[in-house]
């Protein structure tokens, strides 16, 4: 039992291992775990850019929806696609609205977008009637 303790006593305080690194890259929590790594940057839809077109959401459908009431494109989900398919998206989109952003960041530009007025783009959401079904 003498060379077990020895053996344990060398690795020294244990619970430095659950101490901040200051050397390392600080986490403030809000990032998305994908599998095990830190994705660096977020995605940031500018609405008041966005047409509408939806080529983002046919592209990386677990990341962008179309606002039912608006009918402009939202991240909705930092972790839903690749990231390759996510840039895959912004490449599409013909007015380029999509940012990487910080995640710092993202607090400050919802707040911006809620101060802002939208206007409809008019486009029909899949679950209205069409005017022919409409009695």
């Amino acid at each position: 039992m003498p060379e077990m303790t020895a053996a344990h006593s060398s690795y020294g305080d244990v619970s430095a291992a659950f101490q901040p690194d200051d050397d390392c890259f600080v986490v403030s929590g809000r990032e998305p775990c994908l599998g095990g790594v830190l994705r660096q940057k977020a995605i940031w839809v500018d609405e008041a850019t966005c047409i509408g077109c939806r080529y983002c959401a046919h592209v990386a459908c677990n990341t962008f929806i179309i606002e039912p009431e608006l009918g402009r494109s939202r991240a909705f989900r930092q972790d839903g696609d690749t990231v390759d398919r996510i840039q895959e998206a912004i490449d599409t989109c013909p007015v380029d609205c999509i940012y990487w952003v910080e995640f710092e960041e993202l607090t400050s530009l919802n707040k911006i977008l809620c101060s802002q007025e939208l206007q409809s783009l008019g486009i029909p959401a899949p679950a209205r009637l069409k005017r022919s079904d409409n009695p």
